[in-house]
């Protein structure tokens, strides 16, 4: 009998307290390897996990732009002046 409850004993405190710690740091790995695995893919610069470089601030009243638009050099997007001209007829 004292075998068993110090059995149950040692089974209580694995299963309490050891076995979320092993879990824990097993699936962090695993989400750090899928976001590792899935940020090369998209072409993310740093991973999971790992701080990205970051920017200088910009001094005071100066603004940083990530991304400009290309401008449309195409002259036929100045000269649009409409779609052409659908005659609408009601039916009944």
């Amino acid at each position: 009998m004292g075998k068993f409850l110090l059995f149950l004993f040692i089974f209580f405190f694995l299963v309490r307290y050891v076995v979320p710690l092993v879990l824990r740091f097993v699936v962090g790995r695993f989400l750090q390897k899928q976001a590792r695995r899935y940020g090369d893919a998209f072409g993310q610069q740093a991973p999971f996990g790992q701080p990205r470089p970051s920017s200088p601030p910009p001094a005071p009243g100066q603004v940083r732009v990530d991304y400009v638009p290309p401008k449309a050099t195409k002259a036929g997007d100045k000269e649009f002046k409409g779609g052409e001209y659908v005659d609408f007829e009601e039916v009944k």
